[in-house]
This record gives structure tokens, sequence and C-alpha cells, in this order.
């Protein structure tokens, strides 16, 4: 069955199924969906978690069979997590998925992350067996229109209230980006006093804000300053920043300069494929620019240099992770 995010923890309180599906392309709602998936499996008795990764090119399907057929070493019942970030099984796993929904335990969960997944993929025979057996928890991005919305249904929850005004001013600030959102009600709600939130208490928070930004490291970076991006990096670094989330706000700008360049090889229709990408208005000059400086080639450079930072992140690939994200902001600026 299909349910939205919203609807997920009045059905978790029900009911524990025995598959999940969380898909789309917001990272926020996906992490906060898979989480709630995971609190409500724990308290249901899975106390063993077992991670499959099916993202790399070399995975063998069999994995998630043997998951199946093994029995938990710590508790009577697991929770499957599978993650596969393209979206797309293939058909050795199409045919593994089905064959895992036979065979598992009654059990076991089964909670698939998949990245967002094409209107033709809701048809294959895999993502029907995942929709009758479980739940389908589709992830939308939240574009301008609804943000005001999005954020008001969290302030309430967070025992909050907030002014038309303030609403507006920190929609303006966020752009969107729904993390930086959740952090900036994250300060608002030790800045307030009276559990109201007014544009004055917004303007404060803003000013007050001392802290580097990763959102001014992508958009400086964006715009060809190697000096301010560098200068704000070391600022991020010297915070105690975690280089994941630096890495994050890099790669999510050059993936989106990249699938545009792939769209748009001749430069015409840059700004028709920025706004089908819901880049805001004034952050579409910024694009340009970085596609301006960047071809093919330069871009496969980009590519190659976030991957290699993630595997220093992750301790796989050479280099310190500060250093190659160094490499990576001179790179995008200087294309």
């Amino acid at each position: 069955m299909r349910i939205s995010p919203e609807q997920l923890p009045a059905q978790l309180k029900r009911q524990l199924l025995q598959v999940y599906l969380v898909t789309g392309d917001e990272p926020l709602q996906v992490q906060e969906c898979c989480d709630a998936i995971r609190r409500q499996a724990r308290e249901q008795g899975c106390a063993d978690r077992e991670v499959i990764d099916a993202g790399g090119a070399h995975f063998d399907w069999q994995e998630i069979l043997y998951s199946a057929s093994s029995m938990s070493l710590f508790a009577e019942r697991k929770l499957v997590e599978l993650r596969l970030p393209s979206g797309k099984p293939g058909a050795d796993g199409s045919k593994a998925l089905c064959e895992y929904l036979d065979i598992a335990g009654s059990e076991d969960v089964l909670l698939m992350v998949a990245g967002k997944i094409d209107k033709q993929s809701t048809n294959s025979k895999w993502f029907k067996a995942l929709d009758r057996a479980g739940a389908v928890i589709q992830v939308w991005p939240v574009d301008a229109r609804n943000l005001p919305g999005w954020l008001r249904q969290r302030v309430s929850a967070a025992g909050m209230s907030i002014d038309d005004d303030a609403l507006q001013l920190l929609c303006d600030r966020v752009e969107g980006n729904l993390l930086a959102a959740v952090q900036e009600l994250e300060k608002l709600k030790l800045l307030v006093t009276d559990a109201r939130i007014s544009a004055r208490t917004v303007l404060e928070s803003v000013s007050d804000n001392a802290r580097y930004s990763v959102f001014e490291l992508a958009d400086k970076a964006l715009k060809g300053d190697a000096a301010g991006s560098l200068h704000i990096l070391h600022g991020l670094r010297a915070e105690g920043t975690e280089p994941t989330v630096v890495l994050w706000a890099l790669t999510r700008e050059i993936r989106t300069l990249y699938e545009v360049q792939q769209e748009c090889p001749t430069g015409q229709g840059i700004q028709r494929a920025l706004d089908a990408r819901r880049v805001w208005k004034n952050r579409i000059s910024l694009m340009q620019a970085a596609l301006a400086r960047h071809n093919p080639a330069s871009m496969a450079v980009l590519l190659e240099q976030g991957v290699k930072v993630d595997g220093s992140i992750k301790g796989f690939a050479g280099g310190r992770p500060w250093d190659n994200l160094e490499d990576l902001v001179i790179s995008l600026c200087r294309g």
C-alpha cells in the first residue's frame, strides 16, 4: 500500500508491517521516515539489524536471499535494511526481491531505502510485490509553494507558533533546504521565550549566527570565489563540522550541474533545466556561472574527486578528507 510520510507515524502505531520501501531524493524526509521505522522495529523486538548495501557495481543479490534464510544470532526478530541508491535493482535484483518475499520469515522486517524510483519502475514486478507485502513511502521534495505549510507544521510539532512575517523570512532564509530549515528551527527554540517566533527573533538568529555555513561555501564555490570558499571551509573544519556534511552540500550542487550539462550539451535550455530541478531563482545565476566554467572533462574530474573524498572519509581511499575537500572546492571554483 502507498502511504505518505505524514501518514507513516499513525500506520506504525497500528501495525509494524513486514516490508517498508522508502524512496525519494529528499534526504531529511527519507532519513526521518527510516528512523521512525527503525525505532518501531526495535520496540517490536527487532534487536538485530542487518545492513545490506546494494549500491556497488559488483553486488551479489544472493546476499539478501542468504539473509532471508539465516537466523538472527541475537533476537527472534531482525530488521534487514537494504540500501539501493539508484532505485533500480535490475533483472537479478528484481528476481531476488520477489524470492526474498517468498522465503523470508514472517517475523523479520525488510526496510528498503532507495533513490527516486521513476514511474516506469512502479509498474515493475518487484515494486508491485513490495507494495502488496507492505508499505511504500514515496518522498517528494517540498517546493516553494508548500514550504510555508511544511515549516508551520514543524513549528507546531515543536510546541511553538510563528508569525506570518517570520514564516516568510524563514522560508527566504532556507531557500527550500529542509535540513537547513530544521537547523534554523533548533536555534530558534533556544531563542524564543514565549513559544512564539516573531520576525525579530528570526532576524536575531541570523545576525547572531557567527558560524560558517556549508550553504555559503557551496554558493561561493559555484560563484568561483576560491579564496572565500577556502576561508569558509577552514572555518567549518575549525568548528568541528563533519566532513560528510560538507561533502553532501558540494556534491548536491555538482550532481545538479552534471545533470543539466548532460541535458543541455549545447548550452541551450539551461534555465528550463534548472527550473525543472527546483533551483531557486536567486541561485540560478550561480549555477549558470559554474556551468560556464566547466566542460564535460572538468565535470568528470569533480565527480571523481567527490568519490575520492567519500572514500577517504570512509577509510578506503587515500588522502585526508579535509585535504581532499580543499581539492574539490578549488576544482569547482576554477573549472
